[in-house]
């Protein structure tokens, strides 16, 4: 085999030993706050029928024109690997009759795929957590899913993390302003590079993403979608406004935040930090209203957002990573024969339910198994030898401060170690 074939295909990374616990203490907060809110797990498949994302993002999106991995498989039929969950969430639901129910409230996690120039915080495998609610169309429900993810960001120990909000209004209202800045664009067409250009007979409110310059000077004064909506999306929008400020939620409106999706209705937020660099966004959602009807399902109102992990992962390593979560509590040096070994590791892990212990396998020194047992992470050594298993005791060494032991009784050696898993 070639040497680039054992390299992993750019844009798709390992997540390895020392950064799964990072990525697991962040996992679980965002799962125990979502079940606090009365959210359920569905799991979704990573392949889709192509044509669902035609439908749904917007064949004239980035994600759909340039992004998605497409391809034929064996029966003819155009697949594409998931780019994002909603689509995925719909079909699923509309497919088992799920949104029929009361108010259904998913949540699902996973890798999502799109063929991007590969940089800090965007990645071409990416992990989400994502969260869609149906069925309810009151503006306290867009208040309190933004509230939900206020709560996971502040328990997960964020800072700098500001919140931006927008309305994109009715697809009605959304087509007359599209109009509006058309004709205003048109007017400025010279200052506008070839992507924007391009975009202004496809998607013109996309352009508020350009990065270049020039184009961003000729937005700052462009019509405000903001000051087009319809009479009824401004009252909603007003109204979450107000659950937010009596929540204690501070925000900022950005008339230019549009997000990349075609499917967005009313209101849309993100969660953003300067400190990722150009990828600023850690999590984001917004309604969608017609989504269900437009996939072939009932006239449904619906809210969702996704969390992007390796922006949130990044963001908690760079504040002080929380500790090797995953390292084991204990590591049992095992100086009389094997079957010992195992029996008594077996009674510490019945005895201990959270514990999390390595066990040495494989024949070595008493001096090797304790710098292997070093190595492994752990706070403490067990040492199991022939006068320790005569008395049914354990010798502990403390790995992580003055290296002190002492032989003590097996019930009293486990009181010790539950005292340290909670710590």
């Amino acid at each position: 085999m070639s040497k680039k074939g054992m390299q992993s295909v750019r844009g798709f990374c390992d997540v390895l030993p020392e950064e799964t616990p990072v990525w697991q203490q962040a996992e679980a907060v965002v799962r125990r706050v979502l079940e606090a809110y009365g959210y359920q797990e569905v799991r979704l498949p990573v392949i889709e029928r192509t044509e669902l994302f035609q439908r749904s993002i917007g064949e004239v999106t980035d994600i759909v024109e340039k992004e998605m991995y497409t391809f034929e498989d064996r029966s003819g039929d155009s697949i594409t690997l998931r780019p994002e969950g909603t689509a995925g969430c719909v079909r699923a639901g509309i497919e088992s009759g799920l949104l029929h129910h009361a108010e259904p409230r998913l949540w699902y996690a996973g890798p999502m795929f799109r063929h991007e120039r590969p940089q800090k915080g965007r990645l071409r495998q990416f992990h989400q957590v994502g969260a869609e609610v149906f069925g309810v169309a009151a503006p306290e429900l867009d208040a309190e899913m933004i509230v939900m993810t206020a709560r996971m960001l502040r328990e997960l120990g964020l800072e700098d993390v500001q919140l931006q909000l927008n309305s994109l209004g009715t697809p009605e209202s959304r087509a007359a302003y599209r109009e509006a800045l058309v004709a205003y664009l048109r007017r400025h067409e010279d200052r506008l590079d070839d992507d924007s250009r391009r975009r202004l007979a496809t998607n013109p409110l996309r352009i508020f993403d350009s990065k270049d310059p020039e184009v961003q000077a000729v937005m700052a004064d462009a019509p405000r979608l903001l000051d087009n909506l319809d009479a009824a999306s401004a009252e909603h929008f007003a109204k979450v406004r107000e659950l937010l400020e009596r929540a204690g939620v501070p925000y900022e409106i950005n008339p230019s935040l549009v997000r990349g999706l075609d499917y967005y209705t009313r209101t849309v937020f993100e969660w953003v930090s300067d400190r990722l660099g150009a990828q600023g966004t850690v999590c984001a959602g917004g309604r969608f209203d017609a989504l269900v009807e437009q996939l072939g399902g009932r006239p449904t109102p619906a809210i969702g957002f996704a969390l992007g992990m390796e922006r949130l992962v990044a963001l908690l390593r760079e504040q002080g990573e929380p500790g090797r979560g995953g390292a084991p509590h204990a590591y049992l040096v095992v100086a009389t024969d094997p079957g010992a070994g195992l029996e008594t590791a077996e009674a510490l892990r019945d005895a201990l339910p959270g514990l999390r212990l390595q066990a040495h396998a494989g024949g070595a020194s008493f001096k090797a198994q304790l710098k292997r047992a070093d190595r492994s992470g752990a706070r403490v050594a067990l040492i199991l030898g022939d006068e320790e298993r005569a008395d049914g005791a354990l010798t502990m060494k403390d790995l992580r401060g003055d290296g002190e032991q002492q032989r003590l009784p097996f019930s009293e050696a486990v009181s010790h170690l539950q005292a340290w898993i909670g710590d």
